[in-house]
């Protein structure tokens, strides 16, 4: 058999050559490297990447692999069609096959909605026998259970030749863990997953790393790094003598365990990304909310995490009720006060499946039912309305905070000791900024599927 694995983008401007693809975008898709080392040797596997590369439609193939992705589901079905009218079958899965499994049924001949490890083995084997189900769940393969994640190692040599971004993507497991009383409503992660968080065994992790590239930077893309914090401990203690370099995602009850930061840092911690969301402890998930730790001091949190000479990546949302103009002026002269190395200012999107978009459904409050497939929508724009501004001044005031934090000026008053700790983030600073200086510009207003795409999207029989 011959299976293509095809990575969509999120979308292409009109007339924009694929050479010009925002750049932070450009990495490894992991999950098609997880499937790839799940599928068996005799299968062929050819890998697409929407975001770099043209993709041969009139390839041969016996089926089609395409994870979708809420934002990548446009085009997602722009790639299925041209498949479909070739007669090519399309295996979907991904976060919006479980979130929207319906509407993903609609341009896909299989969906498989779940984990990979759960459901790829059977339907390969439903591949080869010519039995293919319209739907697969855990329920619905035999003897399912909760598959273990150490049955297989990412298989990343269909990216051989393709020009990503030098960062390796991995994982320590999965889901964020946080109890429902602290999970960011708009978190599709939750949505998928629930409270649950399953690790990787440590030495499956280890294996993987020692097979990595040590030249490159590594990422792991786990929701919450530290979840269970003794297991943690013990995968950081593991890694210090492999000399790596690594940015991963935490929580803020990281910042409060010494030990804790002292061994990410021995272990080759060069950033940590951390989810702030917002700084008002109204909102569940924000880190004045503490995600945990309920009203935690988070200016001793990241006094906490300069001492330990790890930099920080903040992460912030913007379109909440209580937002109001004064908020993102709060926000800017809290994150060039603490001098963060770089941040992300993000548009609260209500992913389907999740409370808030279920709250602003029966409120009446989205400007489209499902605003990843309106052509009128566009990314970084608020689909809803939101309580205390409107949509298009959330929108223009987000991208006039990127605008601030990201000019020369600023970007300059954040070369600090902290983000100068090491020679890594010191050699990084400046090539960094300036390319998210470049790019928060950019992904403004970026469209969902491909404005050059005139065919019609198709749907399954």
């Amino acid at each position: 058999m011959k299976l293509i694995f095809v990575q969509p983008a999120i979308g292409h401007r009109k007339g924009e050559d694929y050479k010009n693809y925002i750049r932070s975008w450009r990495m490894e898709p992991l999950p098609l490297a997880t499937l790839a080392g799940l599928t068996p040797r005799d299968i062929q596997r050819v890998c697409y990447d929407d975001r770099l590369e043209r993709i041969n439609f009139d390839e041969p193939a016996d089926a089609i692999v395409l994870p979708v992705e809420t934002f990548t589901a446009r085009r997602a079905y722009e790639i299925a069609s041209e498949y479909r009218k070739r007669g090519v079958p399309v295996i979907c899965g991904g976060f919006h096959a479980r979130l929207c499994t319906e509407e993903v049924a609609e341009y896909a001949e299989v969906v498989a909605v779940g984990e990979a490890e759960e459901l790829w083995p059977k339907v390969l084997d439903d591949l080869r026998h010519g039995t293919l189900k319209k739907i697969y769940t855990p329920e619905n393969v035999p003897d399912h259970g909760k598959a273990p994640l150490d049955i297989s190692i990412p298989d990343r040599s269909m990216y051989a030749d393709k020009p990503y971004v030098p960062i390796r993507l991995l994982e320590s497991g999965r889901g964020c863990g946080q109890s429902n009383d602290y999970c960011c409503d708009f978190c599709a992660i939750q949505a998928f997953f629930g409270p649950v968080r399953r690790r990787r065994p440590g030495d499956a992790v280890l294996e993987e790393l020692k097979r990595l590239p040590k030249d490159n930077l590594l990422f792991f893309v786990d929701d919450n790094f530290i979840a269970n914090i003794p297991l943690a401990k013990e995968l950081l203690r593991a890694m210090i003598p492999l000399k790596l370099r690594w940015i991963t995602q935490v929580a803020i009850a990281a910042a409060y365990d010494e030990e804790l930061l002292d061994l990410m840092y021995r272990a080759g911690c060069q950033l940590i990304l951390l989810g702030a969301e917002s700084l008002r402890q109204s909102i569940p998930g924000s880190m004045a909310n503490g995600s945990g730790t309920l009203h935690a001091t988070y200016g001793q949190a990241l006094d906490n995490m300069r001492r330990h000479k790890i930099p920080l990546y903040g992460t912030f949302v913007f379109g909440y009720d209580e937002d109001t103009p004064e908020t993102f002026e709060e926000v800017f002269e809290f994150i060039m006060q603490q001098g963060f190395y770089i941040a992300s200012f993000n548009i609260l999107a209500p992913f389907p499946g999740t409370p808030l978009y279920a709250r602003l459904e029966e409120q009446k409050r989205l400007l489209y039912p499902a605003w990843w497939l309106e052509r009128g929508y566009k990314f970084n724009q608020i689909p809803f309305k939101p309580a205390g501004m409107s949509a298009e001044e959330v929108a223009a005031r987000s991208l006039s905070i990127r605008r601030r934090f990201y000019s020369v000026p600023n970007i300059l008053r954040r070369l600090n000791k902290w983000n100068l700790s090491n020679f890594f983030t010191a050699r990084s600073f400046l090539p960094i900024n300036l390319l998210q200086r470049y790019e928060a510009i950019r992904r403004q207003d970026f469209p969902l599927g491909d404005e050059n795409w005139t065919g019609q999207l198709i749907k399954a029989q």
